[in-house]
């Protein structure tokens, strides 16, 4: 399936709003085409989510995600290096309910943005790996960011019927003793999810972000992309995560 196409919508079109909030609502991701300008990122988001600030954000809200040679724990976004497929904010109590994200220039080779849906990767743990789903459950499963981070679940649940993920594996993730032999099974899950997404200039992306893992490949060459994180207005139904798998079920296996 080509997923840029399948979940496309005109985000610059207002009409279109309704459709873009139905893909969220139902898959946790809409595509897009014709935006390279932070100001007409920010006119689109602020229909649709309430900005969130954020470090390396301007007062726009927008994050402007380069190689600028900035380096230490916390900064590889910013660096040539690839990215394995994470959440963001995941050592904030609450981690930004949506992710907008855009290519304002893309890399001379490599950069293509990966995706891996949660709801498909809990879904197989459910189904054929039930222990290390509940092990990276419990609430001191995973610790996330330096002094004052997130101390609790890799996968938890989030309002009725539903679940969230918040998941990063560079050195700012430790993990307990019993999830950590687990890590390896988790990636290769992971993997086995993965989507890549080559985006050109004007491409962009809106998912959940407590739903998919996003990250890129190592790239050569300037790349530029532009970022805003928040969450969805009241009114547009968007809840966070997704439907939480039940183990050992045949929707489970068949995911």
């Amino acid at each position: 399936m080509d997923t840029f196409r399948a979940y496309h919508a005109d985000i610059l079109d207002p009409a279109q709003q309704p459709h873009i909030i139905a893909l969220l609502r139902e898959h946790g991701l809409a595509t897009f085409t014709g935006i390279t300008e932070r100001a007409a990122l920010a006119s689109v988001a602020r229909r649709l989510m309430s900005i969130r600030p954020h470090r390396d954000a301007g007062p726009d809200g927008v994050t402007v995600i380069t190689d600028t040679g900035t380096t230490g724990p916390g900064y590889a976004a910013f660096t040539d290096a690839g990215l394995i497929p994470h959440t963001d904010g995941t050592s904030l109590p609450d981690p930004p309910g949506l992710l907008l994200l855009c290519c304002q220039k893309p890399a001379s080779h490599g950069g293509n943005t990966l995706l891996a849906d949660a709801a498909r990767i809990t879904a197989t743990l459910a189904g054929q790996h039930p222990a290390a789903l509940r092990a990276l459950s419990t609430p001191r499963a995973a610790y996330f960011g330096a002094a004052g981070g997130y101390l609790g679940p890799v996968c938890e649940l989030a309002g009725s019927g539903r679940a969230r993920v918040r998941l990063r594996l560079d050195d700012l993730a430790m993990f307990s003793a019993d999830a950590t032999p687990l890590i390896p099974l988790l990636r290769a899950v992971i993997a086995q999810h993965q989507q890549t997404i080559h985006l050109d200039a004007g491409r962009g992306l809106l998912v959940s972000n407590t739903r998919w893992l996003h990250g890129r490949d190592r790239y050569t060459g300037p790349r530029v992309m532009l970022r805003i994180l928040g969450d969805p207005l009241p009114g547009t139904g968007i809840q966070p995560g997704f439907p939480a798998p039940a183990p050992g079920t045949q929707a489970a296996q068949a995911a």
